[in-house]
C-alpha cells in the first residue's frame, strides 16, 4: 500500500475527502496538522456532543492505495482542481507490511480494575499487588479492560464475587473473553461466553485456555435456560433490540447486567427493559453507563 498525505484548511477538507474516496483510496482519515503543541485543538468532547466543528484549521488528510500508480493517478487529478488551490503535498510513500493489530495491541497496558484485581495483556509481567489476575491477548477482539464500558462491567464482577454471589453466568456478545473469565476468578463455576463473531470465539477460547478457567463457548444460539447473572457489554440499539431474549435468561433472583450504554440513552433502555424488569443506572465512566436489574 500508499500513503499519500496532504496538508489542507479546515474548508477544504470535507471535498478533499470525497474526492480521494471517489478516486478508490482505500481511506481516509484526518488529523490535526497542530497536535502536539501549543496551537493544538480539542474538537471531541464526551460522548454524545456534537463537534463544534468538523475539522481542524490545518489538517493533515492521509489517504491509503493499493499501488503506487493509483496514488500517484490521484495525487495529479487532485493538483489539478481549483479546491486544491489552498492545499500540499506532504508526501507520498509506501507503508511497511506490518501486523497493525498486533502492533496496536503491543500498546496496551495493565490495568488496574480495583487495587487488587488488574487485567494483564499476555506481553507484561503482572505487578506485585495483583490477588486477581486475567491475562489477555484479545486477538482481533474488542476488550482490553481498558474501555469505561468493560471497565464498569469488571468492577460489578469484582464486587460480587468478594461476596460469592457469582454462580452461572451468561457473557452475551463476549468479545475476547474478559468478562466469562473474570466472573470464573470471582467463583462462578457455569459459564456460557456466547458471541457472533467467530474470532471472537477464537480469542475466548484461546484466553479462557490461558488463564486455566473452563467456560463454554459458543454462538448466541448456546446458551441454554436460565443463569443467575446474565452480562451483555454491546450497545444501545441490540442491547434493545434484544431485552425479551436477554431478560428470558436471567433466573429468579438473578441480576442483568448491561453495558456499552451512553448516559443519554439510560430513558431508552430503561423503556425497552420495562416490560421485563426495572434497570437502574449503578456505575458511570467518561459519560458511559453500567445499569442493572435484579429479578
Amino acid at each position: 500500500m500508499f500513503e499519500l498525505r496532504l496538508m489542507c484548511p479546515e474548508h477544504r477538507v470535507d471535498i478533499l475527502s470525497d474526492a480521494l474516496e471517489a478516486l478508490d483510496a482505500l481511506s481516509v482519515s484526518v488529523e490535526d496538522a497542530d497536535a502536539q503543541t501549543a496551537a493544538e485543538q480539542a474538537l471531541f468532547g464526551e460522548p454524545g456532543m456534537q463537534p463544534s466543528k468538523q475539522a481542524w484549521q490545518r489538517s493533515h488528510v492521509i489517504s491509503l492505495f493499493e499501488t503506487q500508480q493509483l496514488a500517484q493517478e490521484a495525487h495529479a487529478l487532485l493538483q489539478a482542481q481549483d479546491f486544491f488551490e489552498d492545499c500540499s503535498t506532504l508526501g507520498l510513500q509506501p507503508v511497511p507490511d506490518l501486523d497493525w493489530v498486533r502492533l496496536t495491541q503491543s500498546q496496551f497496558l495493565p490495568v488496574p480494575i480495583t487495587p487488587e484485581f488488574w487485567i494483564v495483556p499476555t506481553w507484561h509481567i503482572p505487578p506485585d499487588q495483583a490477588r486477581h489476575l486475567v491475562r489477555l491477548d484479545p486477538g482481533l477482539a474488542f476488550g482490553t479492560g481498558t474501555h469505561p464500558t468493560t471497565c464498569m462491567c469488571l468492577r460489578w464482577i469484582a464486587a460480587q464475587g468478594t461476596t460469592h454471589a457469582l454462580t452461572r453466568v451468561l457473557d452475551y456478545g463476549c468479545g475476547s473473553g474478559i468478562l466469562a473469565i473474570s466472573a470464573a476468578k470471582f467463583g462462578a463455576t457455569d459459564i456460557d461466553a456466547v458471541d457472533i463473531d467467530p474470532l471472537a470465539l477464537q480469542a475466548t477460547t484461546h484466553n479462557a485456555q490461558a488463564n486455566e478457567v473452563v467456560l463454554r463457548c459458543g454462538l448466541p444460539q448456546t446458551a441454554s435456560g436460565v443463569y443467575h447473572t446474565v452480562i451483555a457489554n454491546i450497545l444501545a440499539t441490540p442491547l434493545k433490540l434484544l431485552s425479551p431474549l436477554l431478560c428470558a435468561h436471567v433466573a429468579p433472583g438473578g441480576t442483568l447486567v448491561l453495558s456499552g450504554i451512553l448516559d443519554r440513552q439510560a430513558d431508552e433502555l430503561k423503556t425497552a427493559y420495562a416490560p421485563y424488569c426495572d434497570l437502574e443506572v449503578t456505575d458511570d465512566e467518561d459519560g458511559w453507563i453500567l445499569m442493572t436489574a435484579s429479578f
